[in-house]
């Protein structure tokens, strides 16, 4: 966080060189934090669509807390939620649980608990193998090979979620005067 605080002061015109209070830190990751997921919430309402997913409350944290980490620029933000989507549908299909009700809905078992196993594994493996590595995209998976998001509408909303909240995080900090990446 501690460009964050760099890229704030020299906006500000301050000493880029200052130690960042925790409260400064803070209250700037309670801002774009809230600011982040409020955008999409309207964005929600606006098209009458439900874009807002747990998955997203992790990305919006680290695109505040860690802005110029790999983890969140955008190639593996967007990469990673997407083999999240795929490795989860992929195990859903595998187990035969697409038209079977949600881990909430029934009880957990052994095909819905070896589909989560698969489609974390997978992607955590892919993850590694393109050097997307994105840790709330194991929220993702999960998301989809519990059965709370199944049909190619909902994981299309989530990604357009995704996007938008990749992009809307980047325009936030460049504001804020931090140099992320628009791609890798």
């Amino acid at each position: 966080m501690a460009e964050v605080y760099a890229g704030l002061a020299s906006r500000a015109g301050r000493d880029r060189g200052a130690t960042p209070g925790r409260f400064a830190l803070g209250t700037f990751a309670l801002a774009n934090g809230a600011l982040s997921i409020a955008i999409v919430s309207v964005a929600a309402a606006v098209v009458n669509e439900s874009l807002v997913f747990p998955s997203l409350g992790p990305t919006a944290y680290l695109l505040s807390y860690a802005p110029t980490d790999v983890t969140t620029t955008p190639r593996n933000i967007i990469v990673g939620h997407l083999l999240g989507v795929v490795a989860g549908y992929l195990a859903l299909v595998v187990f035969g649980l697409l038209d079977a009700p949600s881990a909430f809905e029934a009880d957990v078992t052994a095909s819905r608990a070896a589909a989560a196993a698969l489609s974390l594994g997978l992607t955590a493996a892919f993850m590694t193998w393109l050097d997307a590595a994105h840790p709330p995209a194991g929220a993702t998976t999960l998301i989809v090979s519990l059965g709370i998001l199944t049909t190619p509408h909902q994981v299309t909303a989530l990604m357009i979620a995704v996007v938008f909240l990749a992009y809307q995080g980047i325009a936030i900090n460049r504001l804020a005067g931090l140099r992320v990446p628009l791609w890798r």
